[in-house]
């Protein structure tokens, strides 16, 4: 019963690590997510001005040279159509084109900047060639088109486009929900668009950001790096940073206060053991057992009490994990570090309680064993 009992304070410790391990890694999960959802590693790069004052323009060469940095993951770029207006038909009188503007956008573009199509298709390698238009959510509502289709058309830069798409309100690019969005080489071939990029969108990894906004400037323009600007880092990334310190020291905490009190109970049960089986090592030292011997059988009881709790911890502490995430809606995260480390740890620290009354029961002398009560 005592070992029984033993083996089970060990396996509530180490269960109750892998659970706060679990749980606190699937709220990290779940807070990365959303804080992923706000633009924590995307940059954008844009023409600043010039010396004389005027406004700089992008190279048509930045989005391919800013791509070949070798941190970031995505490139997509936009640029402004100059002189080409939106309308719903041909007979609106020239003024009234709602302040919306026409961007010539790279097919990327949709998963770079986290947007949705909530109707219709976004462009692929064919349709972006052709006189084809994605309307952003506010564009759409401006010129009372609800929906995407082959029948649904719109007048752009004196030449009738048909409506593929509509977007989702996009909260990182916040610009193209105003805009009606043409194929790159559509626009150059029905709108005379000149092929210079007026904003680019970049992501990379978050640990590389920084890194990466070094270099954009020089990247996007090596002639003129001082006409570029780049955004600064999102504050939400240096809230990303401190919030997984505060979870590892969370974790490293509560794992070693739960290592340390289930090896506390195990050297208590291995040393009541050798105390009460005195008769027994004391008999078996009589028939030919060694000082090694009755060492090993008491740091493998040791092991073994260690192994079934820290198992039994480790399956109960992902129950609850897996129940808990559930309730949340969250997707259950269960790092690897917290099972097979935590196993690890157990048995280190059983071996190591275990030792010293292994060593005391090799020492004690067989008349004395064997006349203990």
């Amino acid at each position: 019963m005592r070992v029984f009992l033993s083996a089970l304070g060990i396996a509530i410790g180490i269960a109750a690590m892998t659970a706060v391990a679990g749980i606190s890694s699937s709220s990290r999960a779940e807070l990365d997510d959303r804080l992923a959802a706000l633009g924590t590693n995307m940059l954008t790069v844009a023409p600043g001005n010039a010396l004389g004052g005027d406004t700089a323009t992008l190279p048509p060469e930045a989005p391919a040279m800013i791509a070949r940095v070798g941190p970031v993951q995505k490139v997509a770029a936009t640029g402004t159509v100059k002189n080409a207006k939106i309308y719903r038909n041909d007979r609106i009188p020239a003024a009234e084109s709602g302040g919306m503007v026409v961007q010539a956008t790279h097919p990327k573009l949709l998963e770079t900047v986290g947007a949705r199509i909530v109707d219709g298709v976004w462009f692929n390698a064919a349709t972006e060639r052709y006189p084809t238009v994605v309307l952003g959510d506010s564009a759409a509502r401006r010129l009372g088109i609800g929906k995407a289709g082959p029948e649904i058309r719109v007048y752009l830069g004196n030449t009738w486009f048909t409506v593929i798409g509509i977007l989702d309100p996009v909260p990182l690019a916040p610009e193209l929900d105003a805009a009606a969005l043409v194929g790159w080489t559509g626009a150059a071939t029905y709108l005379g668009f000149d092929g210079h990029p007026t904003t680019v969108y970049t992501r990379s990894p978050d640990e590389s950001v920084e890194t990466v906004r070094s270099v954009l400037a020089q990247t996007a323009n090596p002639e003129h790096p001082n006409e570029v600007k780049v955004s600064r880092p999102s504050d939400a990334l240096a809230a990303r940073q401190a919030t997984d310190k505060a979870f590892t020291g969370l974790l490293l905490g509560l794992g070693a206060v739960a290592l340390l009190v289930g090896g506390v109970g195990v050297a208590n049960t291995m040393v009541i053991t050798v105390l009460e089986r005195r008769g027994e090592i004391g008999l078996r030292r009589s028939l030919g057992a060694t000082r090694g011997q009755i060492r090993t059988q008491f740091l493998v009881e040791s092991l073994m009490l260690s192994a079934l709790g820290g198992l039994a911890g480790i399956t109960l502490g992902m129950g609850v994990t897996t129940v808990y995430a559930s309730t949340q809606n969250w997707e259950a995260v269960i790092p690897a570090w917290a099972t097979v480390g935590g196993l690890g740890a157990t048995l280190v620290i059983g071996a190591t309680a275990g030792l010293y009354p292994a060593v005391r029961a090799s020492r004690l002398p067989p008349t004395e064993a064997l006349a203990a009560p």
